[in-house]
């Protein structure tokens, strides 16, 4: 397991820069204000290093550029054009009086608001940066997000008392597919991965039932569930909502069966309802945008427009288009819904108990993806929370491979007497 980790973080050494996203500027600045920086200061951080992201990918670009690439390096030209550019919209919105919060502005204050709610992940960069600075602090962040993801997708399968080489995969598979690429971007989406395989790994530990588990996966629920809240609380409300489904859906099959619940799936289900109240309570308490102050930004392009009148029959308008869109570009290139399928039948079939929650969990991707409709966003990045459901489910279908041979091996290798009446015996 650590030696999977080790390699996939030397071979991250090359892309150190160049994974940033608009959004990446909000979080760094918020954490370069939690450092005690003042507002220009974070702003001169961030927009140099977003600037030199900028500059190196436009450097790759060019040297593999059929008719440009034997031109001069455009490093120096793109980063002094995205320095001047940034400088005068921020130095404009600073010069007009946005100076609130933590966050510099690089948009308009409503839009900033988003970001303001969410702390925990510039409160989880903060020691990266502070040891390291900026680039390579940024880079370890992912890395450390991103390898904890792999390693608690080992120690939930091998919770479900999966083989070691079952566990591997699963962890290899993390890595590989886009939960790997997302969670090394400097997003919130690494550490809700990681947080949500945590609350998934106690729901698989709370079915043993045994006193000593429940308890820690008690803990490890509402832990993560608390801790989602402060790095993107409708995270923490879906999360909370799916799970308690979920174990709501197991104790009402166990019953019509005649069977008891089974205290696990009651403490589960417990702490996705405590999670759904809490979330909700706290978000109106502390003043976090609304709900449909999200609609308003996702139906303005970020508040660059005039408020819509009519925002809930324009967003399910909206919705119904986008699914139909985005079915048809899955039918187009139908790999992740094989994946999903594969990874469902895989966790269903082997341990449907704990399947039901790992279902429940990676549907909070789909969830976040509706609710935010928008066919462009930016690298598939929101629905990323899905492809837990392949990583956990899939390298269970090769556990039945595995137990096969295990099984039919023995019984070619033994040709001797002594070894048919060991067999007998």
């Amino acid at each position: 397991m650590l030696v999977l980790a080790a390699v996939f973080a030397v071979l991250q050494l090359a892309n150190v820069t160049g994974r940033d996203t608009p959004d990446s500027k909000n979080y760094l600045s918020y954490a370069l204000s939690l450092r005690g920086e003042g507002k220009r200061e974070a702003a001169e951080a961030t927009i140099d290093y977003a600037c030199l992201s900028g500059a190196s990918i436009a450097a790759r670009r060019q040297s593999v550029d059929v008719v440009r690439f034997h031109g001069p390096d455009p490093t120096r030209r793109v980063q002094s054009e995205c320095r001047e550019r940034e400088w005068r919209n921020v130095g404009a919105r600073l010069r007009a009086g946005q100076t609130g919060g933590h966050t510099v502005p690089f948009m308009p204050e409503r839009f900033m608001r988003i970001f303001e709610a969410r702390p925990g992940y510039p409160v989880f960069l903060l020691p990266f940066l502070t040891l390291f600075g900026v680039t390579w602090g940024l880079w370890l962040a992912g890395v450390a997000v991103t390898v904890a993801g792999g390693v608690l997708a080992f120690l939930v399968l091998r919770a479900l008392r999966a083989p070691a080489l079952v566990c591997l995969t699963g962890q290899a598979l993390y890595y590989v597919l886009p939960c790997g690429t997302t969670a090394m971007r400097p997003m919130t989406e690494g550490l809700m991965l990681a947080l949500t395989l945590a609350a998934v790994w106690g729901c698989v530990l709370a079915l043993d039932e045994g006193g000593r588990r429940v308890r820690a996966a008690a803990w490890l629920v509402g832990g993560s569930l608390a801790a989602l809240f402060t790095v993107k609380h409708s995270q923490a409300l879906f999360l909370g909502l799916c799970l308690a489904s979920a174990g709501g859906l197991l104790a009402v099959r166990r019953r019509r069966a005649g069977r008891a619940p089974g205290r696990g799936v009651v403490v589960v289900t417990a702490a996705g309802c405590c999670g759904v109240l809490g979330t909700m309570l706290l978000a109106r308490l502390l003043h976090y945008p609304a709900e449909s102050e999200s609609l308003q930004d996702l139906l303005t392009p970020h508040f660059s427009r005039p408020d819509r009148a009519r925002v809930w029959p324009e967003f399910l308008h909206l919705q119904l288009n986008f699914w139909v869109e985005w079915s048809r570009r899955q039918l187009w290139e139908p790999l992740f819904v094989a994946a999903l399928a594969a990874g469902a039948w895989g966790v269903l079939r082997a341990r449907r108990a704990a399947g039901v929650f790992v279902v429940a969990a990676a549907f909070t991707g789909v969830l976040t993806q509706a609710g935010h409709p928008d066919i462009n966003i930016w690298g598939d990045r929101l629905i990323v929370l899905a492809w837990l459901l392949p990583v956990l489910g899939m390298p269970l279908l090769l556990e039945s491979v595995l137990v096969r041979e295990r099984v039919a091996l023995p019984a070619q290798e033994r040709s001797g007497p002594s070894d048919r009446t060991h067999s007998m015996g």
